[in-house]
């Protein structure tokens, strides 16, 4: 049949716009870990020249490092995603 898709190709082109949305929110994730590690920073420069209270800088570092764990697993999760869709993406391609 001349000009319809090939089989498949609706799947694969799902597939590849779940990948997209994947990196994207990777990327976001990373961004916000971007964040969280200038801020932790911040906070280290502020200790070190005496402005901040260590107690106060203890628990914000904690909630800082809580924080920063989900955004760890938040990634694992997304790159788990992005291995099966890239899997689903060979596994589409090798059909054809």
């Amino acid at each position: 049949m001349a000009g319809s898709p090939a089989p498949g190709l609706d799947s694969l082109e799902t597939a590849i716009d779940l990948a997209i949305a994947e990196v994207r929110a990777a990327r976001e994730r990373a961004a916000e870990a971007e964040k969280q590690a200038e801020q932790s920073a911040a906070m280290l420069r502020q200790f070190v020249e005496g402005e901040e209270d260590p107690g106060t800088l203890s628990r914000r570092v904690a909630a800082l490092e809580a924080e920063n764990r989900d955004l760890r697993r938040r990634i694992e999760l997304g790159r788990a995603g992005i291995d099966r869709i890239a899997a689903s993406i060979r596994f589409l391609e090798n059909r054809q």
